[in-house]
This record gives C-alpha cells, structure tokens and sequence, in this order.
C-alpha cells in the first residue's frame, strides 16, 4: 500500500472527530481580533517597527556558534537577564525550541520530571525528549515534596494559555528540596505582569528557579528565551541540540525586540489598559451567567464544551466581525472545547462591549 493510502486513512479520521484544520491564508478585514497573543500591541509599536525598518540583511547566516553571531543577540540576552532578575539569558528561534533545550539539560540533572497535566505541547515534548522518568500531576497539585521521588524537576506554566488561571509559585519553591529545580514558563505572564512586566517569577530570588519565555506574545516579536544561573546557561550552550545546531535569529529580530522590551519596561499604562480589558470582558460574562476566573490573565476562554458546537459558535461571532478561534482536541482536553479571547491594550470599550453582545446573541440564546 502507498504511503499516501495511509495519510488518506489518517485524515478520514481527523475529519471524522471533526478536528480537520486549515490554514487561514488571511484573516477578513473590517474584524475585532481577539486571537493574537500580541497583549500590549507591541507588534505594531512605530518604534519596534522602525527597529526593523533599520536593518541591513534579513537572514543570521548561521548558528551562533559558527557564523551567526551578532552584537544584537548579546545585548538582548544581557538586558533579559537584568529584566527577569537572572543572572543570564541565552535566546533560542522560538519558546518551544527553548523548552526542548533546557528541559532535557535539566532533566539530567534530577531523578524525576513532574509535569502539570495541562502543561503546553511545547514543555510536554521537552519532558518527553528529555528520557527522564516523569510524572504528570493533576493542574495545578504539585505533589507534596515527601511524596515525590528523589530530586525533581518541576515543569509548569506560570498563566496556563488555554486557561488563563495563574500558579501559585511561591507555593511550590517552598515545598521544594535543595536538589530540586523549578521550570516556569512564563510565557502568557510577561509584559502583563510583575514590576515592569517582569513576569510571576520576577519575585522568586532563587537559583533553583529557571525562567522560559517567549519573545512572540507581549514583545510583538520572535523568539524564545531561557534565564537563569550562569552555569546552566553554560550547559544549554554546549549540550542544547536547539541552541547548537538551530540557526540563529536576524540580528534585526533580536534589535526589535530590544526596543520592545525598552517599551515594555515602560508600559505601565499599556498593562493598565490591558488589565482594564481583560476585567470589563470577564464581569460581562459574568452577567450572561458564563463562568470566569478573576486572575490577571489576558487569556480569557469560553467553553462550550461540544467541539462542533465551538466551530460553530466561531463562526457564527466571525459572521458578526468578532473573531474568537475555537479551540478543540488535542490542544484542550476533549470536552472542553472553547472560543478563546485573548485581550490586548489596544482593544476599545466599544469594541469589547460589542463582543459581549454578539456573545449573548451567538452563545447564550443559542
């Protein structure tokens, strides 16, 4: 049997469990877009945008190793550093290639992996290829310390992207051993967050705890990071297969993101904007009877549930210029598919009141 006789076995099965997905090759025009992780509109900002306009050559050339270093990439791993309150930083060409850098370089280090039960794709496969014996705890109840075998490392993120609750750290760091280590991912946290938008980890002055983020959500940019004791960083520079062998960013990429970071540092207003959002959606929902958390989290879901229900109900808001993508299995656990609101600084009153009442229309009378 040819191969393709079995890729068409595989996708009658997706279109069966109706998860069969498409790449949009535009979103319409004239929307509200609630999908992008974009939280302080950064990816639009004259001034990041003016850091790209700059540039003299698109590609790095290379890895960082060989031919792909530049200045650019230094100071951004420098100011990172100093911004989280690490020691040092090492960037990766995006988060899920810095979570399947460091999780296996850690999990050499410990007996046992844990791992929080809806921990993204991304920290999943890092655990996987890390060959470590691991667990996969129930959300958010990291085993206690004496029922846990031997030197751990825990795996979790700080605001879960599907959602949106945030993880008591702290909690954690002080049931955990002098061998122990800690993976925050903090990807949905930073910019939004702690002093200058440093993250949930920013308070947490221990070496036991290593800080993963994103350049490609609040930094309107690309990449991914790690942050932490300088010893570690040495390690993920001569053992990290997607540090090593991955070409490295456009020095252009990283000089945006340097100036977005100089934003985000400063964006206090941007954050309480943000936060103001996220708050008038959550107590709309609220009113129609839909449940909502009230952590300080710009991820904001609606489950339904059903999954083609939530395709549906997708569409039915897309029809009506409010776009809130449905998210099914695998990505939420089958059940609890949902639309997803991700709020940004830039969305109005106008434009969110609007959201809530095509809601109402779309969902509750429905």
């Amino acid at each position: 049997m040819s191969y393709l006789r079995h890729v068409e076995h595989q996708l009658a099965e997706i279109h069966a469990q109706h998860r069969y997905r498409v790449v949009p090759s535009h979103h319409p025009s004239g929307i509200i877009d609630f999908s992008t992780n974009d939280y302080l509109a950064l990816a639009t900002d004259p001034q990041v945008l003016q850091a790209l306009k700059n540039a003299t050559r698109v590609g790095s050339g290379g890895a960082r190793l060989l031919g792909g270093a530049s200045r650019e990439h230094s100071l951004l791993e420098e100011e990172l550093a100093a911004w989280l309150g690490r020691e040092r930083a090492l960037l990766f060409t995006s988060g899920y290639h810095a979570a399947l850098g460091v999780i296996p370089a850690l999990g050499r280090c410990v007996e046992t992996i844990y791992s929080d039960a809806l921990n993204h794709a991304s920290l999943i496969d890092g655990v996987r290829f890390s060959h470590t014996p691991r667990m996969v705890y129930e959300h958010a109840h990291v085993p206690v310390a004496d029922m846990r075998n031997g030197s751990v490392l825990i795996v979790t993120e700080s605001i879960f992207s599907m959602d949106g609750d945030v993880i008591d750290l702290r909690a954690i760091l002080d049931d955990m051993c002098d061998g122990d280590v800690l993976v925050v991912d903090e990807a949905h946290a930073l910019g939004v967050t702690g002093p200058e938008g440093a993250g949930l980890a920013r308070g947490l002055d221990d070496p036991r705890v290593v800080v993963l983020g994103t350049l490609s959500k609040s930094f309107g940019a690309l990449g991914g990071f790690v942050a932490g004791p300088a010893r570690l960083i040495e390690l993920l520079i001569n053992t990290a297969r997607t540090f090593i062998f991955d070409t490295a960013m456009p020095p252009a990429v990283a000089l945006a993101a340097r100036v977005a970071l100089v934003r985000m540092r400063q964006g206090d207003d941007r954050r309480a904007r943000l936060l103001e959002n996220v708050a008038r959606l959550r107590a709309g929902l609220r009113s129609l009877s839909l449940p909502a958390i009230d952590d300080p989290s710009p991820v904001v879901p609606v489950v339904v549930g059903d999954e083609e229900r939530a395709m549906h109900l997708s569409a039915q808001l897309l029809e009506k210029k409010v776009y809130a993508p449905a998210v099914r299995p695998p990505t939420v656990p089958p059940g609890s598919s949902r639309l997803r609101f991700s709020l940004r600084s830039d969305h109005t009153s106008d434009q969110i009141d609007l959201a809530l009442r095509t809601i109402a229309q779309c969902i509750v009378t429905s």
